[in-house]
């Protein structure tokens, strides 16, 4: 699947559908950024089954604001409409396909129910 490049205006829609969603938020001009996008491209090619999403943070500072994005790149992942991870560091190729394998891994139930407890 493409990566999906997310806007203001689309990111809730995106954001919120059943399964996986991985957001990576970059710049052009972010060394780490331009050297972490072919792993998050191979990465992505191997995990069909999840959505892939970039936010450019230089044309959509409203949506680096409103998730506090201070470092790029900055992986954030969401599943079933939650977000259940969000860190700073451009990450190698093995260490993205442990995150995915530990959101994959959650039990969504009880986030929801931790979540609801506070």
């Amino acid at each position: 699947m493409a990566t999906v490049q997310l806007t203001d205006a689309t990111f809730d829609e995106v954001a919120q559908r059943d399964g996986i969603v991985l957001i990576d938020f970059w710049a052009s001009w972010c060394g780490p950024c331009v050297r972490f996008a072919p792993v998050y491209e191979k990465v992505s090619e191997k995990n069909p089954d999840i959505t892939f999403a970039k936010v450019d943070t230089e044309a959509e500072q409203a949506l680096a604001a409103r998730f506090d994005v201070r470092s790029i790149p900055t992986v954030m992942a969401v599943r079933d409409g939650v977000i259940v991870y969000a860190a700073p560091g451009a990450l190698p190729e093995d260490a993205l396909e442990d995150i995915i394998s530990q959101v994959r891994g959650l039990d969504m139930d009880d986030v929801r129910k931790r979540l609801a407890e506070g």
